[in-house]
């Protein structure tokens, strides 16, 4: 089964962390101390920023395979972060897709809706029982959740499909999601914001296969924050003592703002939650039974 890892008992779980601000955050959080779980889609592009980021941090990393259109390897990403470690401080939900047609995942998802929201629904409720008072989930989301609309007669967007219809779907799950899940977690200390990290210059609206949309990324890249800046609020919200008892909120440069009307709609909130639990097969009672000191949510 391996050793337990725990670096000065300060560990962390990133999506998305093979690059773009994922990557800044992984070695924003190493250099603060934590151990960083870095979850990665690729092999051979996690492979790489693993060895760039070991050039500063040696031994403060670790990659896992989780592709987050992929509720199998979701599952098996959790099952081998649970494995390997004795608790965990920090889940960063980071990774985002946006894309520029209609794609669906074998479980017949719309991608976006898969990635963004579905497959981080799993991760972290299957994540929750390594959790314990005092520790924190942040969900990078976006301003474009103000734009979306949960199309729950359409969720698939077969009808009217729209790249940023489906990113705004997305989006507002996000913000949704981290909300229906404060509220759980409320009674065992554990916290969960929400924060838009602004434009930033990464790959996400980047085809990998054709790499269409590469060429408007660099030139649009001058007027976009580097992926630094755009996990600068996540980082603080994973780290920062000032927000240690803040939870349910939501963030831009460090400060709570306000979210849509919508977003704040605990009828849609538990709505989604219902639904995602009934689709992904995975429920907040049976992982709420195994979390740490869990006399604290009777």
């Amino acid at each position: 089964m391996g050793e337990k890892m725990s670096v000065n008992g300060k560990t962390a779980v990133i999506t998305g962390a093979n690059s773009g601000m994922g990557k800044a955050s992984a070695g924003m959080l190493a250099e603060k101390g934590y151990h960083v779980l870095m979850l990665v889609r690729s092999r051979e592009r996690g492979k790489e920023a693993l060895e760039e980021l070991e050039k500063d941090f040696p031994g403060s990393f670790h990659m896992i395979l989780c592709d987050l259109s992929d509720g199998e390897s979701v599952r098996a990403a959790a099952e081998e972060i649970s494995r390997k470690c004795s608790g965990l401080d920090i889940l960063l939900n980071n990774a985002g897709l946006i894309t520029t047609k209609r794609e669906l995942n074998e479980a017949g998802l719309e991608m976006q809706f898969a990635v963004n929201h579905v497959g981080h629904f799993i991760l972290t409720l299957m994540l929750l029982p390594l959790m314990h008072e005092g520790a924190r989930i942040i969900q990078v989301a976006s301003g474009a959740h103000k734009w979306g609309e949960i199309h729950f007669d359409d969720l698939t967007l077969e009808k009217n499909f729209r790249p940023f219809k489906a990113y705004g779907q997305s989006k507002l799950a996000n913000v949704l999601f981290a909300e229906a899940l404060s509220r759980r977690l409320k009674p065992y200390g554990i916290t969960v914001n929400s924060c838009h990290p602004g434009a930033v210059g990464t790959n996400m609206g980047v085809n990998r296969e054709t790499g269409f949309g590469r060429g408007i990324m660099r030139m649009l890249k001058p007027f976009f924050r580097t992926p630094e800046e755009g996990a600068d609020t996540a980082i603080f919200l994973a780290t920062d003592p000032s927000v240690s008892k803040i939870t349910g909120r939501y963030f831009y440069n460090r400060k709570p703002m306000a979210v849509a009307r919508k977003a704040q709609d605990q009828t849609l909130s538990e709505k989604l939650w219902k639904w995602t639990e009934e689709f992904t097969g995975v429920s907040f009672q049976e992982m709420e039974k195994n979390m740490v000191n869990s006399s604290a949510g009777e």
